[in-house]
């Protein structure tokens, strides 16, 4: 049997736990500029706020109903990310845990076969929202597929359902496939939901009753039989084992106002590498490819905004490294390369690549053996900007005014990993 373990409107969530008073009332949470809504709660949803909708838009009923609205605080919702894994880890086993997103893990409960189900996922249910004061949905069933549909039915009807349910029998995954639309079906994408539609397939359950044949014409070969074999209790989608190192490390922020001019840019990606060169320490590899890319944007009266033209290049390293004034030497470099004049910017990103782990970097044969101060030294930076507030220690290719920098006006403060920042109570 597999599990997924959901939290409930998470960033919402994790705003709601230091302001209490916004317990039982509508929430939402701002994308990246403070441009549209992201997340939204149960009581948002009531209200009428959809997903995307341009924060401009609603504010007027946002401020007539008293909605609670912050602007995205990731260092704080990664926090509290990891407290709810490693709480299910604490539970289960570490070995059965795969995070799959921030606020979405699986679990493989084979060794929890001749369980109660129901009582597992009620105790781990009781020990997030204890341990952690997230609480979160769990739907358990033979199959990763399985077990969303599960999961999905539980969130919809939270008060019924307790925010559990398991799907243990042929009976109960029949009446579970027969009530999720088609397009609600984890793994079936816009463009195939339509094209189902058009062939008389509506339902979980249709989707269920087709040939493998069938799948493997009009669901993509491979894929869509891996689809039908999950649906039919057989294991498609194996439970991942945690990653050493990751692929590729990125930062990339829109702008807080339109840039025009190449020096705004240039300390914009000098930060952004910056910041990509801390997450990469932080998991003790070096990389050895860096790309560059920013994003032109004509200002437009209407919203969204459609996409502008990217440019981007990208280098290939001597040799891997961590250090940032490395990084930053190349990334600078790549910004002169596809920086042009007269063009509005909206947005910039730095993306490393060819991750290896930093113990076992090769030598260059040109250059004399490093004796690894440079290392040394961005460690101390780490620590003091981990430890007093984040940029403390900067290097000054990153700007100092930052101007460029991303609208943040509803931000709340990061309660669990600045004591600067600590919650106060009166």
């Amino acid at each position: 049997m597999r599990a997924i373990v959901d939290c409930n409107s998470f960033y919402c969530s994790c705003e709601r736990l230091f302001r209490p008073e916004f317990e039982n009332k509508p929430v939402v949470v701002l994308s990246n500029n403070d441009g549209c809504i992201i997340a939204r709660t149960d009581e948002a949803k009531e209200v009428g706020f959809s997903m995307a909708t341009p924060y401009y838009m609603v504010s007027d009923i946002i401020k007539k109903n008293g909605v609670g609205v912050f602007s995205s605080n990731y260092n704080f919702y990664g926090d509290m990310s990891r407290r709810v894994m490693e709480t299910l880890k604490h539970v289960v086993g570490e070995d059965i845990v795969e995070v799959y997103s921030i606020d979405e893990a699986f679990l493989d409960l084979t060794s929890f076969k001749n369980s109660d189900l129901n009582s597992l996922a009620f105790q781990l249910r009781t020990t997030v929202e204890k341990w952690t004061g997230i609480q979160v949905s769990i739907g358990i069933a033979p199959t990763k597929t399985l077990a969303k549909i599960a999961n999905k039915i539980a969130k919809n009807n939270k008060e019924k359902s307790g925010c559990i349910n398991v799907l243990d029998s042929p009976r109960k995954i029949a009446a579970a496939l027969k009530s999720i639309p088609i397009d609600e079906l984890w793994g079936v994408g816009a463009r195939y939901a339509e094209k189902l539609k058009e062939l008389g397939i509506d339902t979980g359950w249709d989707l269920y009753n087709v040939s493998e044949e069938f799948a493997r014409k009009h669901l993509g070969g491979v894929v869509g039989v891996r689809l039908i074999k999950e649906l039919h209790g057989e294991e498609g989608l194996i439970m991942e084992k945690p990653l050493i190192t990751t692929k590729m490390i990125s930062t990339t922020r829109r702008f807080g106002r339109t840039v025009t001019e190449l020096e705004e840019i240039k300390e914009a990606v000098a930060a952004y590498t910056s910041r990509t060169a801390e997450k990469l320490r932080r998991q003790h590899c070096a990389a050895s490819i860096i790309n560059v890319f920013i994003i032109a944007n004509e200002e437009k009266k209407t919203y969204p905004y459609k996409p502008g033209d990217t440019f981007s290049t990208q280098i290939v390293l001597p040799s891997p490294t961590a250090l940032t004034n490395e990084l930053i030497k190349s990334s600078l470099s790549l910004t002169e390369k596809i920086f042009i004049p007269g063009r509005k910017y909206s947005k910039a990103g730095v993306i490393i690549s060819g991750l290896v782990p930093d113990t076992s970097i090769q030598a260059n044969l040109f250059n004399a053996p490093s004796k690894n101060a440079g290392r040394y030294l961005m460690d101390m930076v780490d620590n003091i900007n981990f430890g007093i507030r984040k940029d403390m220690v900067k290097f000054a290719s990153s700007g100092v005014d930052r101007s460029w920098k991303m609208r943040q006006e509803f931000l709340s403060p990061r309660y669990t990993t600045r004591w600067d920042e600590l919650c106060k109570v009166h």
